[in-house]
């Protein structure tokens, strides 16, 4: 079996056997025991090191689809986790790093689902594997630490996440401690040694790392402690150096940058929260950060390393002991001169990026990039002094300004200058932190945004020729940086230059002038209208359109056409604010969107660009298909259901949104021949594993039903809906989407057809309340049993539901209405669901047999209170106990995942318009009117049932 498993993962390797191996390979995971066969493999030394690698990568995807399922129960065999648990940390000691990486992955999943209550041997098996001369062996234990204790670094406080950080502290904290005094004697005995000190240096590279997993949410008590060693160590290996562990590359980091960044790094922790402890040992720190910054070399190799070093200057320039030290003129000056203007000087290094790698220039330029910049560093290092000492840093800037500018003007070739000066401008200018939607918004007093922008940049940006691209790119980002600073008026004279931009030959120039544009274009002023109206870019945006097209499509390659997604994000803006504009050049925007689907569905690689790229066809849909529907969904069924039958996962659960997008811009239309084919698919088990596609494909059955509810009916596929919902309804994670498709279901099919099934859906749901209930399982129950009761012309009513409870179990209404449903319906918090819920109580209180007789005692009083409540009181809070969060789209840090369209987001439909906008108005005619009909039984219920206060508030409706 195992030498059948090694062949299988052999050919996963083989471009031209890797998709049949694969499926396969998907086939034997079913099998008990595939994963230690797995480890197995992985172990044996004797093969071949690509399919042990092969091996282990299979193993941690098993592990991540197979450890838990949503609720935190075991997918495998008990038996299968305790051997997992227990043969795993020794094996990642003994295997290659490669390995041991992909290994480590895996303990991290398992450890996220079972650390540290059901896997509380694992710190004394890790402290047990600690050998203080064998960093071998250590950096395995320590890897597998650093994979676990990491995951605490962005976490908020909370009991649960202390008493963890204090089991491993108890465990873990002496040990590890201990183990620096061991690796220090060993770095010394081994720095003629290359290996080993290699080795020595990987393990001290873990070790800082832990040390800053270990303080990230408070002091442990043994390093403070020993605080005064820990300084020693750090300051010792912040300035040590060996010829042997230099790099030859000039682009690359080595250890010794990795050591001292990360110690740079801690440093900076403790400043920020432990200055109290640590306030004796900061000095010797500022100033071995200050002789290391005015002595190291221009290489990138040392960026992070720089970067690390002002971050940790920065902190410490924000406390006010510390900040004093700074404060003098001539500080100030040497500060500027020699640690400032060496690190927002363009190398050459930055030149050669522009010109070879421009998106990657663009990425790490950007604020708010993720990439550590020297740039960026300095200046946050520049703004903390300035937010200080605003006057005399504000001086000492722009003397250099001044010098820079004067020695452009004095030769033009000197553009660098320029650059330089442009930079340090802006860093003094701006206060505060930029934000992604308004860029700056407060400035410093003393200088002014528009004049500089006038006297130095306008030119620059106007002139055909002559201006190094690179000014041209400081003229725009500075546009860009300042944009909620410069006013409308200005904004409406710079607009047209900015456009024309987009033609520019040079891929930065026209790339900075579409993110502007698109910026700009998203930018309101405090009245919440758009500072570009929206009249200004329609006439210009068929061509506009047209252009960032061509440019995005420039190279055919599919990676070249995703490569750029700030124009896609572009594209995606213009037709966000021209909504309705596009219509008359719908084929044009259609026939570009269908070309670049095609080509990059064959290798998609950047999340970012189709992520645009399917808002931008979201905003498309919304708007143009209403005008054209038969048109868009002929067009667009070829390629998306090409991503469907192709596999495209990463496209999948856009294509399902768009789908849906589109059958609702006609919801009159029939279903068409094509949209009647999918619907099989659709309802296969397999396209509802991925976690992904669930929301979606909820949207997407939730848009077909409505069309095609008589197809459904007749190719007898109620049943298999019904099975989604039922498995949908069995998890947390997906409760709600499988109620969202429960009630999509009972709006749209005629009673008749579901008449066999209420019983049965009924007890699905009541038993898992019944067994694992949460707080928004209650709250769906609820929203779901006054959509039924609301919904008397379709034959239901309150006392169609008493039927259908009472035969699951007979009595079972009567606690649950009482228990859940009266008391809980409060906490309906959203407009609609408190509404419906307003016309569910009317309807049983005005038409209800049940609740006339069988419930009349206490039934109809209670079920009036609680109507009177819900129209005269707000909602009660509800408890957060289960809330599960999606992901904020800024951070995007897409995984075939799912990432909901923000240009298409499901429209809410009120499904009463019937009470128009007075509620309280509408229960009173209703009451009243069914009152007539009924020779006055409400109004005597009314006065046998109701206390005082609440005849009084039923009067007040009915009278009206």
């Amino acid at each position: 079996m195992a030498e059948g498993l090694g062949a299988l993962l052999e050919a996963s390797l083989d471009p031209r056997q890797n998709k049949a191996a694969e499926i396969t390979l998907r086939q034997e995971e079913q099998k008990p025991g595939f994963s230690l066969q797995l480890l197995h493999i992985t172990a044996s030394e004797t093969t071949p090191y690509n399919t042990r690698l092969a091996s282990a990568l299979c193993f941690k995807n098993f592990i991540k689809r197979n450890w838990t399922d949503e609720d935190g129960n075991y997918k495998l065999q008990l038996d299968e986790v305790t051997t997992l648990k227990r043969e795993l940390i020794s094996l990642m000691i003994s295997v290659p790093p490669g390995i041991q990486s992909q290994l480590g992955e895996a303990v991290s999943v398992i450890a996220d689902s079972d650390f540290w209550e059901r896997w509380d041997t694992l710190v004394d098996d890790l402290v047990s594997k600690l050998s203080p001369g064998n960093p071998t062996v250590n950096i395995g234990v320590l890897q597998v630490a650093h994979s676990i204790f990491k995951r605490w670094r962005p976490l908020f406080q909370s009991d649960a996440l202390y008493t963890e950080i204090n089991h491993v502290l108890g465990k873990f904290g002496t040990p590890f401690l201990a183990l620096f005094e061991a690796l220090d004697n060993y770095l010394e005995q081994n720095k003629t040694n290359k290996e080993n000190l290699t080795q020595g240096f990987t393990q001290l590279n873990l070790m800082v790392k832990l040390f800053y997993d270990l303080s990230s949410h408070d002091l442990p008590p043994m390093f403070e402690d020993n605080i005064s060693g820990i300084a020693t160590i750090f300051l010792k290996y912040l300035t040590y150096d060996n010829q042997l562990l230099h790099t030859d590359d000039e682009t690359e980091a080595g250890l010794l940058e990795y050591v001292r960044a990360g110690i740079f790094e801690a440093l900076t922790l403790y400043v920020q929260k432990y200055m109290d402890v640590f306030q004796p040992h900061v000095g010797q720190f500022i100033g071995s950060s200050w002789n290391f910054l005015t002595t190291i070399g221009q290489e990138t190799k040392y960026d992070i390393l720089v970067s690390r070093a002002l971050h940790f200057l920065t902190s410490v320039a924000g406390m006010p002991e510390h900040a004093a030290a700074f404060q003098a003129e001539e500080t100030l000056g040497q500060i500027v001169e020699k640690v400032i203007l060496p690190n927002v000087s363009l190398r050459e290094s930055d030149e050669e990026l522009f010109e070879d790698e421009p998106i990657e220039f663009i990425r790490r330029d950007l604020e708010g990039s993720d990439s550590e910049t020297r740039r960026r560093a300095a200046t946050d290092f520049l703004r903390k002094l300035a937010e200080k000492f605003e006057e005399p840093v504000t001086q000492v800037v722009l003397k250099y300004t001044q010098h820079y500018l004067a020695e452009y003007a004095k030769d033009s070739s000197n553009w660098k200058a320029k650059d330089t000066a442009t930079y340090l401008y802006s860093a003094i200018a701006a206060k505060g932190t930029a934000t992604a939607s308004h860029g700056v918004t407060a400035t410093n007093q003393l200088v002014s945004i528009t004049d500089y922008f006038q006297q130095n940049l306008a030119a620059d940006l106007i002139n055909e020729g002559g201006v190094h691209p690179i000014l041209k790119v400081d003229a725009i980002k500075y546009l860009y940086t300042f944009r909620s600073i410069i006013t409308k008026e200005q904004w409406l004279q710079v607009l047209p230059v900015l456009v024309k931009h987009l033609a520019s030959s040079n891929f930065v120039v026209y790339t900075y002038a579409a993110i502007a544009l698109e910026r700009v274009l998203f930018l309101t002023d405090s009245q919440g209208q758009a500072v570009i109206p929206p009249t200004e870019i329609t006439p210009l945006a068929k061509d506009l359109l047209e252009h960032i097209f061509h440019l995005i499509q420039s190279n055919p390659a599919p990676e070249k056409v995703q490569e750029n997604e700030f124009l896609m994000r572009c594209v995606m803006r213009v037709l966000v604010v021209i909504k309705e504009g596009v219509v008359p050049f719908t084929d044009l925007v259609l026939q570009r969107f269908i070309n670049i689907t095609n080509i990059i569905s064959a290798n998609p690689s950047n999340p970012r660009f189709y992520y645009f790229h399917f808002e931008a066809m979201g905003a498309f849909i919304r708007f143009a298909a209403p005008a054209n529907p038969d048109k868009l969904e002929q067009a667009l069924y070829a390629p998306f259901a090409a991503i469907l039958q192709n596999d495209v996962q990463e496209f999948m659960p856009y294509v399902f949104q768009l789908f849906a997008a589109l059958l609702e811009a006609n919801p009159s239309g029939t279903l068409p021949t094509y949209y009647q084919e999918l619907i099989g698919p659709i309802l296969m088990p397999v396209m509802w594993d991925s976690k992904g596609n669930i929301p979606a494909l909820v949207r997407l059955l939730s848009s077909v039903i409505p069309r095609g509810s008589q197809f459904i009916i007749e190719h007898k596929q109620i049943e298999p809906i019904l099975g989604i919902f039922q498995k949908l309804v069995s998890t947390k994670a997906n409760e709600s989407f499988g109620f969202d498709l429960l009630e999509t279901v009972v709006a749209n099919f005629p009673p008749t057809a579901l008449e066999n099934y209420f019983v049965m859906i009924m007890q699905i749901i009541l038993q898992r309340l019944q067994n694992s209930k949460t707080e928004n399982l209650t709250m769906r129950f609820i929203r779901f049993f006054h959509f039924i009761s609301a919904q008397d012309n379709k034959g239901y009513s309150a006392d169609f539901v008493i039927q259908v409870t009472d035969k699951v179990q007979e009595g079972l209404f009567t606690p649950i209405y009482v228990n859940v449903i009266l008391p809980e319906t409060q906490k309906l918090a959203r407009p609609l669901d408190r509404k419906t819920a307003i016309v569910s109580f009317t309807k049983t209180v005005a038409n209800s047999e049940a609740f006339a007789t069988r419930y009349s005692q206490k039934g109809w009083g209670f079920t009036c209170t609680a109507l009177l409540k819900l129209l005269e009181l707000p909602p009660l809070p509800t408890s957060r106990d289960d809330l599960i969060n999606d992901a904020d789209i800024e951070d995007m840090s897409f995984g075939v995942g799912f990432t909901p369209l923000n240009t298409i987001r499901a429209q809410q439909k009120d499904p009463w318009p019937e009470t128009g906008a007075d509620l309280k108005a509408w229960v009173g005619s209703y009451l009243k009117d069914a009152d007539k009909k009924q020779n006055g039984r409400i109004s005597q219920f009314a006065q046998e049932r109701l206390d005082d206060q609440s005849k009084t508030v039923l009067a007040s409706y009915i009278s009206q």
